[in-house]
């Protein structure tokens, strides 16, 4: 296994392993391009694949530089332990289900963690996803030492509603919560 920086030759793996995961319509070729943009400060990218020794993307994450992302209504900045302008985002995992287990999640983390340090960020926030299988995705994040912020009704709906997002648990009409956690560096 080894874990790289994501380019653009992963492109169509990641959106299609992200669909997969997280259902339909969750990503596509401008979304990757510009999550791969917002995570790229200094010539420094903080995205990365998981590829096997088959050369398959088996996982990926996808992290936006500190000062490079939207602050939404979602976002609980006072909170958060650090200045807002110092705080990155940590916007997509996605490990496939047969490499789930694996360590996989953790390692493509602290690769992103080690290269959001060095672009200055100083903490992570994500949203994530309450509903996902045995809560794993809060688990995963709460054992690297992210701490639970707030916790969000309906995150995902407008997405569902305007966007074709479709939920895996929900279907059309998204109605999962996210769990505002932040990892501090």
């Amino acid at each position: 296994m080894s874990i790289l920086p994501l380019n653009s030759t992963h492109y169509p793996a990641v959106i299609e392993l992200g669909n997969l995961v997280h259902g339909e319509n969750y990503l596509d070729l401008d979304g990757i391009k510009m999550m791969h943009q917002r995570g790229t400060q200094h010539g420094l990218n903080a995205s990365f694949v998981a590829v096997d020794e088959l050369h398959r993307v088996v996982g990926f994450r996808t992290s936006y530089s500190a000062g490079q992302w939207p602050i939404d209504k979602w976002c609980s900045t006072t909170l958060w332990p650090v200045d807002p302008m110092q705080m990155a985002y940590f916007k997509c995992i996605a490990i496939h289900p047969d490499a789930q287990g694996q360590g996989i999640g953790p390692k493509l983390l602290k690769a992103s963690v080690e290269v959001l340090k060095q672009q200055g960020a100083k903490a992570g926030v994500s949203h994530l996803w309450m509903q996902s299988p045995g809560n794993g995705a809060v688990k995963y994040f709460s054992k690297s030492g992210g701490k639970l912020v707030k916790a969000h009704d309906d995150r995902w709906l407008d997405l569902s509603l305007h966007e074709g997002y479709c939920c895996p648990v929900c279907g059309n009409e998204c109605h999962c919560q996210a769990a505002e956690m932040v990892l501090e560096f």
